[in-house]
């Protein structure tokens, strides 16, 4: 298929967010004006059976309830010349520019991470279904923090004779896959998405992946050789724990989400941040303007307080807060963004180096890049209150 289409079923393209081996992603609008994803999937990867199992899986995609970390299921079409489904559109950064641009995330911030994407693949694994191509790019920092998008293609590959998958085929991306999955065994259990969300917060708290090369056959022979060990250099050591076992080579030998998310609380609670500070702290660190809001700005202090007056977990020596990093202070942020994270009408200029919440609120004259003045201590302490050290998630 060539160009842009114009319409897909209801929806009305704007333009192509993304491609890859399996289809097109677009930015599209309902009748009504809201923007939604709309991949639409290479009509020579279905025949009439996978159709068929396509449009069971869409059904039961629009059961995944009881989380706020998965781009919901909107509607999908199985049978059209090129079958399509749509998603619901979250508008952000992906993960991986967030990485790639700004630096690692600090270790209260990855365990954060951790915890609201493992809570949200237990309600995809809740319906049945698996992810099977997490990623950092399949990650997006929202306003409302993580999302996980992408996840409509995934739903429909499963193990049966009918359906996306076959063995020898791989369908992913192999440097966030697990071994049985490089290896192209088509049957996968929840601990393969395990496995990728370890990869995920590798990527975040040292930016590279578990195993890498030049070309991906050079990758899967890593991933699939139980002899190499993936690489944790750079993690923070009290992280090197819980992703040497997430990334485990043998899928039992991996923790449940449920012993990940008591893992990342864990940690969470070790430098004496709440859930709910951490939460906000992740969104304000992350959003694509990096101008927090009056509460952002005041939680943003409360957490560097924190990681002020803890030790550097990796052992070093440096600026507690990579917001007190100097070097990373003076690079300018980059330009280079995910096509699914910023449609051209929902960008906004990104402020120049600035400097950290807590300097702005030290100076009563300062003013915000939105024009409001920075919280003041009251709203600070306040916050501080209501946003109590909890020890559990």
């Amino acid at each position: 298929m060539s160009g842009v289409p114009t319409r897909i079923g209801r929806y009305s393209v704007a333009r192509e967010l993304g491609s890859g081996g399996m289809g097109e992603v677009y930015l599209a609008y309902t009748p009504a004006g809201d923007p939604v994803a709309v991949k639409v999937i290479r009509s020579d990867k279905l025949d009439p059976l996978t159709r068929a199992r396509f449009e069971k899986e869409a059904l039961i995609a629009r059961t995944v309830i009881g989380t706020n970390r998965v781009a919901r299921f909107l509607d999908a079409d199985p049978y059209a010349d090129r079958p399509w489904l749509a998603m619901e559109y979250v508008a952000g950064r992906t993960l991986l520019a967030c990485v790639d641009s700004d630096g690692v995330l600090p270790l209260p911030l990855v365990a954060s991470l951790g915890a609201l994407l493992a809570e949200g693949l237990s309600a995809v694994h809740a319906a049945g279904l698996l992810h099977r191509d997490l990623k950092p790019q399949n990650v997006v920092m929202g306003d409302d923090g993580p999302m996980i998008i992408d996840f409509g293609l995934g739903a429909f590959m499963d193990a049966s004779q009918e359906t996306l998958s076959h063995s020898g085929m791989i369908i992913g991306t192999v440097r966030c896959m697990p071994p049985e999955q490089a290896g192209g065994h088509p049957q996968v259990s929840p601990a393969a998405d395990v496995y990728a969300l370890g990869t995920v917060l590798l990527y975040a708290a040292a930016r590279h992946y578990p195993y890498d090369g030049s070309r991906w056959e050079a990758i899967a022979a890593q991933v699939t050789n139980p002899e190499i060990a993936p690489d944790v250099s750079g993690v923070p050591a009290p992280l090197v724990p819980l992703l040497e076992s997430m990334l485990a080579h043998v899928p039992e030998e991996r923790p449940t989400l449920q012993a990940v998310s008591d893992a990342c609380a864990a940690i969470l609670s070790g430098t004496g941040a709440s859930p709910a500070a951490a939460r906000l702290t992740l969104i304000a660190h992350t959003r694509a303007d990096r101008a927090a809001s009056a509460t952002d700005e005041a939680l943003t202090v409360q957490f560097e307080d924190i990681l002020r007056d803890r030790p550097d977990p990796a052992g070093g020596e440096g600026p507690a807060s990579p917001l007190d990093d100097p070097a990373r202070a003076s690079r300018p942020s980059g330009d280079e963004v995910e096509p699914v994270a910023e449609p051209e009408e929902l960008e906004a200029p990104r402020p120049g180096p600035a400097a950290s919440a807590r300097e702005r609120n030290a100076r009563p004259e300062a003013r915000s890049s939105r024009g409001r003045p920075p919280a003041s201590r009251r709203i600070a302490d306040e916050l501080r209150s209501l946003y109590a050290v909890g020890p559990v998630l």
